[in-house]
């Protein structure tokens, strides 16, 4: 079977798109995923994402991460979804259901409430949020954020400062986080304007993360550091995230296709 894809970017951060919502695609395992995320021996990605029908919104979208694993949510993959679709829509993830649609400088997103219960990030056990009595090295009491997939936010002096590529994959793996976490590390820039990196749960340092920067803008705005609109700015670029009168965290920012193609099922699966 001969399966269509078209890669596409949110500010460096790179994903598969495969489009099953007319036409069933074969069931995805990880170790397919995995074959078509290598950059060697694939097409090469962060993520694989795969549309399919809805009962419930407009279609339906699923988050792979490079290591095979299924994840609840992905912002930057969100923006390319909604220029993939090429207007508005209602859009079931595994993390709720979101509204996308394509805006001036690339697409907009309603990503939904954020949730700071510990048994909604999920935690293995109850503790406060906003300054977690928890440390690895010298990262420390950082906030804890479900923005539709789990993160951890820390806020330094100068975020290049941090060697994440060592204490990322540590503090994601840690038993504190049953379902592992994402793990931002940020600083002030200037006035409601932050720096940040990521490490990605099953992914690694990565350009770009949206749902880091909604986690890390909405842990400084409760921490009292920004405005509830802030511009965050990563490896790949910047974005614009907003805290709504309605506790909706809005995210503004570009998304891009780089080609499209086609390769054989069986070759992967």
């Amino acid at each position: 079977m001969r399966v269509s894809f078209t890669k596409m970017h949110g500010l460096g951060n790179d994903f598969i798109m495969l489009d099953g919502r007319d036409n069933a695609l074969p069931v995805l395992a990880s170790p397919a995923v995995r074959a078509l995320s290598d950059r060697k021996t694939g097409i090469g990605c962060d993520q694989l994402i795969v549309l399919e029908p809805s009962t419930n919104a407009d279609f339906r979208m699923r988050i792979f991460n490079a290591d095979g694993g299924e994840v609840e949510a992905c912002g930057n993959a969100s923006r390319a979804v909604a220029l993939l679709h090429g207007k508005a829509a209602r859009v079931e993830t595994s993390g709720g259901i979101i509204d996308v649609a394509p805006a001036e400088i690339g697409a907009r997103v309603d990503m939904g409430i954020p949730r700071f219960e510990w048994d909604a990030i999920p935690l293995a056990y109850a503790m406060d949020t906003l300054s977690m009595p928890v440390g690895w090295d010298t990262l420390e009491n950082p906030v804890g954020i479900n923005v539709g997939n789990p993160h951890v936010v820390f806020f330094v002096d100068n975020a290049d400062d941090i060697a994440l590529g060592q204490l990322g994959p540590v503090i994601e793996q840690d038993p504190l986080f049953p379902e592992r976490v994402n793990v931002n590390v940020a600083s002030l820039s200037s006035e409601n304007a932050l720096k940040l990196h990521v490490w990605e749960r099953g992914v690694g340092l990565t350009r770009a993360c949206g749902t880091g920067a909604c986690a890390t803008a909405i842990a400084a705005m409760r921490r009292g550091i920004t405005a509830r609109t802030v511009d965050v700015t990563l490896p790949g670029g910047t974005l614009a995230i907003e805290w709504d009168d309605n506790d909706r965290i809005i995210m503004t920012g570009p998304a891009s296709e780089s080609f499209r193609g086609s390769f054989e099922w069986d070759d992967f699966a």
